[in-house]
Formats: C-alpha cells, structure tokens, sequence
C-alpha cells in the first residue's frame, strides 16, 4: 500500500513521467491550444474586438512557449535514458519518429517568429521586456522567409498533434498498454504496460 501511494519523482522513470515533464507537457498543451483558439476565432469572424484579443497577446504567448518548449527539449534529453519506452517494431519506430517531428515542429514555428519579430521595424517586447530594438527598416529576408513558413508549418504541427491525441487514445481504449496512465496517473497507480508490444506488421 505504501508503495502505491508513494510520491510522484521529479524525473522521469521508465515505468512513468516526472512532474516536471507533465507540468511541461500539459502547459505547453494548454499554451499551443491558446495559440490556435486565436486563430481560428481570427479566420471565422476576422478582425474585431475578440479576435483583437487573442493576437494581441500572440506574440507574448509565443514567447512564453519558445522557452518552454526549449526548457523541455533540455529535460527530455537530460532523461532521455529514464523515460518510458516507446515499444519496439514498427510501432514503437513510428512512435519515437513521431515524437521527434513534433519536437522540431515546436522549436521551429515560434523560431520562426522571433527570426520574423528580429527583422521587423517594430520592437518586440513581450509583457514590456524588449527583447528586439525596432529597425529603421525591416530584414526582407527573415520576414519573407517567417512569413512564408511560420503559419504553414503551424498548421502542420496542429495535424500532428491531432495525430498524437489519436494515437494516445487508440494506446489507451484499444491496446490498453497504460500509455496514458504514464502522463497522467497517479504513482504507483494505473495500469502497467503491457509485456508484449502492439502487432509490428
């Protein structure tokens, strides 16, 4: 009994996350969500006082995301010989795959966005902390290039998040292997992985 209600450790372990991984994980969630509300609020009612809202904080929230997803980045690879295991075969190989286009699409859309606030005219200084001096004119290159990929590449990380929320669910109603219980479960509770890997064919 002890054991199952011992405390959750701040560092990954193989049979769960830490607390620190699932506070990371479910802010940033939270944060992303926030960022796509806006603007999808902004293309269905276009310019006005509620869409105005939400990109004007935008930026700042993006900000607040670039050093997030950073800080993770840094925690998962100083876990990464801790963490639960993505199972083996074809599964598992598209798991780990999965997760690494997800990493590299949240480091390189707000990127994007700092390369584009870096070579505006306007300052940017999110929640009045300048992190960019305003030019006298704009960097034509890393506009254009921001411009031209940054919501792109946005939308592309929303279909995969749409991926993995999927995936989360079919581990947990249909292979039943605690793969959420991971994320989310209490210590020492939930249903332990099973010892056989999803079919690899």
């Amino acid at each position: 009994m002890a054991h199952s209600r011992r405390a959750l450790p701040l560092r990954d372990t193989p049979a769960r996350y830490g607390r620190v991984t699932r506070l990371l994980h479910w802010t940033i969630a939270a944060l992303i969500l926030w960022q796509f509300l806006g603007m999808a609020i902004k293309l269905a009612l276009g310019r006005g006082p509620v869409s105005g809202f939400f990109v004007g904080l935008h930026q700042p929230v993006g900000a607040v995301l670039f050093a997030l997803i950073v800080l993770r980045v840094a925690w998962a690879l100083l876990n990464r010989r801790r963490r639960p295991d993505h199972g083996a075969g074809l599964v598992g190989t598209a798991a780990r795959l999965g997760h690494l286009a997800l990493y590299a699409l949240m480091l390189a859309v707000p990127s994007l966005a700092l390369l584009r606030a870096w070579g505006s005219e306007r300052a940017f200084q999110p929640f009045g902390v300048r992190i960019f001096a305003a030019r006298e004119a704009p960097v034509e290159w890393a506009v254009k290039l921001a411009d031209a990929l940054h919501g792109e590449l946005a939308w592309l990380l929303g279909v995969l998040i749409l991926g993995h929320v999927v995936m989360v669910g079919v581990h947990h109603a249909m292979w039943r292997d605690g793969t959420l219980a991971r994320m989310v479960g209490r210590a020492g509770r939930g249903r332990q992985p099973r010892s056989v890997a999803p079919p690899s064919t």
